[in-house]
């Protein structure tokens, strides 16, 4: 009896601390569908409407700062997945003088606050003539985590594997294309998820490297949608619904190898 009233009470308990967590996003959906001043839980059918996503992309050209992410997002996965795998992969089976030292070092670099690092990078992506440019919005995510992330699942591997492909008269690269990669695809797909949702919510440094207001990204362009006296909240929250359903979709398709890569790279062998 007792285990019974304790596990109904527990179901309880995380049924409204769930229903805590899906206000907000309640809240986002409804007011999306109104046009409203002020932010409510007022549910009626009759003033709901599909004005607010109509002139986010007609009036308000919302269509290109959704391509502008997308193409950022894009390029930092590509960039970041490549650059930390074969880091990753450096370090974990072609050791060299001093690579521990190097790696340690690299990691401490997560400890600086990003915003410390926003002018140096603000001025030199301006002397490379790169400032406000696709790959200059998706450089500053390659850094030291995914490295880690990926070297901890590669350090689960067994030597023997590496060592029957070079007997077999492989190279280091057929070795990492053909043998390492396959294996570490659910971490790879982690490393993707990160990728994505840290590009795609980002707001300062996009606030400060794109110089007009001809390119805009996602974060922006909603920002931009808040007058100076007034704000239309339904419009605001139309473009938050758009920019949200975006990366909730590739998290639902990747979910499964999200969470096995995240857990599997944490298991040192």
């Amino acid at each position: 009896m007792l285990a019974r009233t304790g596990k109904a009470v527990v179901l309880i308990v995380v049924a409204l601390l769930l229903i805590m967590a899906m206000l907000p996003f309640v809240l986002m959906v409804v007011n999306a569908f109104q046009n409203t001043v002020t932010l409510n839980f007022d549910f009626d059918p009759d003033s709901f409407t599909s004005e607010n996503f109509v002139r986010l992309f007609t009036v308000h050209h919302f269509g290109a700062a959704l391509l502008t992410s997308t193409v950022v997002v894009v390029i930092a996965v590509v960039l970041n997945n490549v650059v930390c795998c074969l880091a990753a992969f450096a370090f974990t089976f072609k050791p060299f003088p001093g690579s521990k030292i190097l790696f340690w070092v690299y990691l401490a670099t997560m400890m600086v606050p990003v915003q410390v690092t926003m002018i140096p990078m603000f001025l030199i992506f301006r002397e490379l003539d790169m400032l406000g440019s696709p790959l200059s919005l998706a450089l500053p995510v390659v850094n030291a985590f995914g490295v880690f992330l990926i070297r901890q699942f590669m350090t689960t591997i067994p030597l023997s594997l590496l060592e029957a492909a070079r007997i077999d008269g492989a190279s280091d690269l057929r070795v990492f294309w053909s043998v390492i990669l396959p294996i570490i695809r659910p971490v790879i797909v982690s490393l993707t998820v990160f990728t994505f949702l840290t590009t795609w919510n980002d707001f300062m440094w996009p606030l400060i490297s794109l110089q007009t207001n001809e390119r805009t990204t996602v974060t922006l362009a909603i920002s931009q949608l808040q007058g100076a006296f007034t704000s239309q909240y339904g419009m605001v929250m139309a473009g938050t619904t758009v920019a949200f359903l975006v990366p909730l979709v590739v998290y639902v398709v990747l979910q499964r190898q999200f969470v096995q890569g995240v857990t599997a790279s944490g298991v040192k062998g």
